[in-house]
């Protein structure tokens, strides 16, 4: 490729630093369909000739179906995908082949393939979080009235629901929707026809091309054309942000299937054994999805770091720009995949959670409550009263509604026997029936909003 500059060719050590072919060979789906968009432009154009153009065409599907059959070969010498396929073309065509790269660069052209690779990522990982999002509504459709102690600090604070606690994971499903979402749109503007930074001189229909490729129009500018990753690392900010919430469910399934908790039961098809302790089962997948989430995060610095310091336009530290993408699509696949397994296969064992509820003195906040809105108390006031009834239950090892109700008035005579109604689980439970909290009623609530947002439009569970 560079004979009519250099009299000899590069060492062994440039050409393993400068092929990229090894990784850059997942673009060829994409390198072929941008190549099919822009050799149609140049004919409609009269760039190229009809004929000339329908043999490149027919040649490039030749190639994209023994890629399909057989894999792309790796000559380091070609370097990457672009000349990979521009020598194939060569060999099937003949002179012809030279007429695919009139009117753009190899710059332009990994800018465009590079951005279709990722624009195809976000909607991967936007039907792989749907997918998370239906487990987690209907697991939590089946659990709405079933009550486990809600942490904060990892200490007993107040009892939810079940069905609650597995909807906040939704929300954060949402959020991570988004975010790929408004990556996607960010970055549906093609760089195809920036050439090499600074435009071309032949007339060509960078519309066309745009509009052929799914775009929603070309770039404005080809120094940013060729230069610009923000769509690269937009998808990896979203990537490592959805990788920290499934990280955090992941850490749930650990604790909460560990002995001292016994609150779920993994599936056998992501747990794994003991090659010493047969009574082992180990929550591999979820610790490995927890794992997961420092590499993505890795991913996105590496990235960045990248591209902090380099000027206008392309520098050759951008071939570095795919490993990471690639690496972090891989693995935040994997752990939406395992996690969504993990929800809808999990068996949770509620009468374990129900008793951990009523464990720690969860209902507290209740007895301050009713005090205030029974008795009149200021809620500090009240705070303290339940305070020293926590104390008094707490040194003769009971719950709170075990207390007798002359210990109760005695604390503070304002007490009566109508409190017990406040101190039962339920009761707390049922109590928080704000807008997005805790109460069954709420939680089908949200359950019922959720499969209407799913299409899921046989309604919600009964």
């Amino acid at each position: 490729m560079w004979g009519g500059r250099f009299a000899a060719g590069p060492s062994a050590i440039m050409r393993e630093i400068n092929a990229s072919i090894p990784f850059d060979k997942a673009l060829w789906r994409q390198d072929i369909a941008a190549s099919k968009a822009h050799v149609a432009m140049l004919a409609r154009q009269a760039i190229v000739s009809g004929e000339d153009a329908a043999a490149i065409a027919a040649g490039l599907d030749t190639i994209a179906a023994e890629y399909a059959a057989d894999g792309v070969p790796e000559d380091w010498d070609l370097e990457d995908i672009h000349m990979t396929t521009e020598s194939r073309l060569a060999m099937l065509i003949g002179p012809a082949a030279g007429r695919l790269h009139t009117a753009r660069s190899r710059n332009d052209q990994v800018a465009t393939d590079f951005r279709l690779w990722v624009r195809e990522a976000c909607e991967q990982v936007d039907a792989g979080l749907a997918a998370l999002q239906v487990a987690l509504v209907t697991r939590a459709g089946e659990h709405a009235d079933s009550i486990m102690p809600g942490f904060t600090h990892l200490q007993t604070a107040q009892p939810v629901t079940l069905g609650h606690h597995l909807m906040a994971y939704y929300e954060m499903a949402r959020r991570d929707r988004s975010r790929f979402a408004d990556a996607r749109t960010r970055m549906n503007q093609c760089p195809l026809g920036a050439a090499a930074l600074a435009g071309t001189g032949f007339p060509i229909d960078r519309a066309m091309t745009a509009t052929a490729l799914g775009f929603d129009g070309p770039t404005a500018n080809s120094l940013d054309s060729v230069s610009d990753r923000d769509f690269a690392i937009d998808y990896l900010m979203a990537a490592a942000q959805c990788s920290l919430h499934l990280s955090r469910l992941a850490e749930e399934f650990i604790i909460w299937a560990s002995q001292p908790f016994g609150f779920v039961t993994l599936p056998d098809s992501l747990s794994t054994g003991s090659s010493i302790m047969p009574q082992k089962k180990n929550p591999d997948a979820a610790e490995l999805v927890r794992g997961h989430s420092g590499r993505i995060a890795g991913c996105l610095v590496s990235l960045m770091m990248t591209m902090k310091g380099l000027p206008l336009a392309y520098s050759k530290d951008m071939q570095d720009d795919k490993p990471p993408v690639f690496e972090a699509a891989s693995l935040l696949g994997l752990s939406i995949a395992a996690m969504t397994g993990m929800v809808a296969e999990a068996t949770f064992r509620t009468l374990r959670m129900r008793a951990a509820a009523e464990l720690g003195y969860a209902t507290a906040t209740d007895l301050a409550d009713w005090l205030v809105r029974q008795a009149g108390i200021p809620f500090r006031e009240a705070h303290h009263i339940t305070g020293a009834a926590v104390k008094l239950a707490e040194s003769r090892g009971v719950a709170l509604d075990a207390l007798p109700l002359a210990d109760l008035t005695a604390i503070d005579a304002r007490i009566d026997e109508r409190v017990y109604a406040a101190l039962s689980v339920e009761a707390s439970v049922a109590a928080r029936a704000s807008h997005g909290g805790t109460a069954p009623v709420e939680v089908r609530k949200r359950v019922a909003e959720a499969r209407v947002a799913l299409g899921l439009n046989e309604g919600p569970p009964a």
